[in-house]
């Protein structure tokens, strides 16, 4: 509900501006009901032509007018909620951008790509409803029975009784309605993170022939979201035949009681009219506040989401010097990076991923790290640049512990190439510039010469300017691959990681690629991640994990005499020990 008010607060002159007109709408409608008696009782009934069409003429004039204010409410309310959703999406957005990865994990992908798309919709639609319709229809509501009273305070009494019986009628509904419609909101994240995934895995979906298996799920989820809409579709239905049953009944009864009156000679056919008229419009608007307090329920109920995560604290806390975290060892001075018994468990529940993990790593070494698949190698580097905090134990970074970096600082020092290749539709100078924005093309030849990429490019239609289509669709996994690598190495980092990301290159290029790094002028600290013991057989330091520990570390012939799980791992990809 905050943020709904707050949406309301970010336009105050539309705010008060759309509502002062639909205020004025609504007294031009009810002096209708008015005009219509007086052109019965005295244009009708007297036979006067000219007070006839004086009074037509005024009820043009008053729909012109009434059309005028209400064409004015409206520009003003759209405005306010058009802005406000605009407002809320790019807050929520950039809200979105400073989370951390475990903020990211517990809030879900499908859940924030709902919250951006259907709920600022929602919320948008919610705000112009407030605006336009939800201070309209209470004064048409009471206005009318207030105008009842001026004509026949006995009948007026019927408008009493009927309008408490509508006003149970819809807030009843209301009442079951505002937790259905926040069910349908998350059931919504389901079938979006459903649909993501089966367009994200469509390959491998045919590879293996689910189609019919992701139908089948699909068809499961969509079918409770849809049993759980009729449901509140169903709850919505009702209130309007009740409601006309209401007021149909409050028209008949205040027809016969109009009736007697009109043969008492107590009021006239013109009032009775008048009056038959103002229930009428009492039933409009009521149908048109149902309609209305389900659309700001819906609103409200997506606006809590919203605010649930405009609440979350993003980003990391920078630790100060004082606040008690333990300064690095002096004599480690020298060591680019080093873990001190640390440990990782995601969520802070569950079985931990590291188990006291600990070692060094000095200026220019090359670090191997090696295990089976879930063993924790990407947890163990992704602690480095700070993706997530570790549970236990200091992760020291270039002299600093890494919590006391701002982390945009920490990450410039860091090259990151992660397990998946991203990139990102546009060229590939755009893709290469994310390292560092004002490369030229000579530190972009560098980059990809380096990436084992250059021969690549030059082949291309435009070269560093040719298009890469969203996700690199257009090119190779091994070339995606050594874009990315490419793209880190421009920046000139202090730290490499390299997270896998060389699976798809060929033996050759892989040995090329390595042979490159190893060149490089300011000899970064390299991490690499591999599945094959002959990419990191030459690094200086091996570490070798198995369910989170590290059950061996050194050179590759030491690993081989003294660690049985690395051994397994290279005798599986070589026979005896030596390469095919």
């Amino acid at each position: 509900m905050k943020i709904f008010l707050r949406c309301l607060r970010m336009y105050p002159k539309e705010s008060v501006l759309a509502p002062l007109f639909k205020l004025l709408e609504a007294c031009f409608d009810l002096c209708v009901p008015l005009v219509i008696a007086a052109i019965i009782d005295r244009g009708i009934a007297e036979g006067d032509s000219a007070f006839l069409w004086r009074m037509c003429g005024v009820l043009v004039l008053l729909a012109f007018v009434g059309l005028g204010w209400a064409v004015t409410a409206q520009y003003f309310s759209a405005k306010a909620a058009v802005g406000s959703a605009t407002r809320i999406r790019h807050e929520l957005f950039a809200h979105m951008q400073s989370f951390t990865y475990d903020q990211t994990d517990r809030v879900g992908t499908s859940s924030m790509i709902t919250r951006m798309t259907s709920d600022v919709n929602q919320l948008q639609s919610g705000v112009n409803i407030t605006l336009r319709l939800l201070l309209r229809s209470p004064i048409i509501v009471f206005g009318a029975m207030i105008m009842a009273f001026t004509i026949s305070p006995k009948l007026a009494l019927i408008f009493v009784a009927a309008i408490p019986v509508l006003a149970v009628v819809v807030f009843g509904v209301l009442l079951g309605g505002v937790p259905l419609y926040r069910k349908v909101q998350n059931r919504l994240d389901r079938v979006t993170a459903l649909t993501r995934e089966n367009l994200s895995g469509v390959r491998p979906i045919r590879a293996f022939c689910k189609e019919g298996e992701q139908i089948d799920r699909f068809s499961a989820a969509n079918r409770a979201q849809t049993s759980l809409q009729n449901k509140a579709g169903m709850l919505t239905a009702i209130m309007n035949p009740v409601t006309y049953v209401v007021v149909n009944l409050a028209v008949i009864l205040l027809i016969r009681q109009g009736a007697f009156a009109v043969e008492g000679g107590a009021i006239t056919q013109g009032q009775v009219v008048a009056l038959v008229n103002y229930m009428g419009q009492i039933l409009v608007e009521l149908v048109k506040l149902a309609t209305s307090i389900f659309t700001i329920t819906k609103a409200v109920a997506c606006g809590n989401r919203i605010d649930a995560v405009l609440e979350m604290p993003a980003g990391m806390t920078v630790i100060a010097t004082t606040d008690g975290v333990p300064a690095p060892d002096t004599s480690a001075a020298g060591f680019d990076v080093i873990f001190d018994g640390v440990s990782l468990t995601y969520g802070q529940n569950g079985a931990p991923s590291l188990h006291e993990v600990s070692f060094s790593a000095v200026h220019g070494q090359t670090v191997g790290i090696i295990g089976g698949t879930g063993s924790g190698k990407t947890s163990l580097v992704n602690l480095i640049p700070r993706f997530y905090d570790a549970t236990e134990g200091n992760v020291t970074v270039l002299g600093k512990d890494v919590r006391r970096y701002d982390p945009a600082e920490l990450r410039s020092r860091i090259g990151v190439v992660p397990q998946k290749a991203e990139l990102f539709k546009g060229t590939v100078r755009s893709n290469l510039c994310w390292g560092k924005e004002d490369a030229t093309d000579e530190e972009l030849w560098a980059a990809l010469e380096t990436a084992q990429a250059a021969d690549f490019v030059r082949g291309m239609d435009g070269q560093l300017d040719a298009a890469v289509e969203q996700k690199g669709r257009n090119l190779s996994g091994g070339q995606r691959q050594r874009l990315t690598i490419a793209r880190a190495l421009v920046a000139n980092p202090d730290i490499l990681i390299l997270d896998d990301s060389a699976s798809a290159l060929d033996f050759a290029t892989d040995a090329k690629l390595r042979k490159a790094l190893r060149s490089l002028p300011h000899s970064p600290t390299t991490f690499i991640i591999s599945q094959r013991t002959s990419s990191i057989r030459a690094a200086d330091l091996i570490l070798v994990l198995d369910d989170g520990y590290v059950v061996g570390q050194g050179k590759h012939e030491d690993l081989l005499r003294t660690c049985e799980v690395y051994r397994e791992i290279h005798e599986s990809q070589f026979k005896g020990g030596e390469a095919q």
